[in-house]
């Protein structure tokens, strides 16, 4: 029978952590590049950059409504101001 204590382990969750993250990343992109907004790339950097997946998450949502992509960090900024 084979050993699958690797899919239960710490290190197989990073792994698959880190693959939502950069989907998310990816599908942020992607929604802007489908809508037709510029993604500069100071923007695209801080997306790609960013490992919070709940961060991720809000800028993917804010990314189905805003019009500019720096719009997506309106929240955060309101948010610490």
């Amino acid at each position: 029978m084979a050993d699958l204590s690797f899919y239960i382990s710490p290190l197989s969750e990073e792994i698959r952590e880190e693959g939502r993250v950069q989907g998310r990343a990816e599908s942020i992109r992607l929604l802007l590049g489908a809508r037709g907004i510029d993604v500069p790339d100071a923007t695209r950097e801080k997306i790609t950059a960013c490992g919070d997946p709940e961060q991720l998450r809000q800028w993917l949502r804010a990314a189905a409504h805003v019009t500019s992509a720096e719009e997506i960090f309106r929240e955060e900024t309101s948010a610490s101001g």
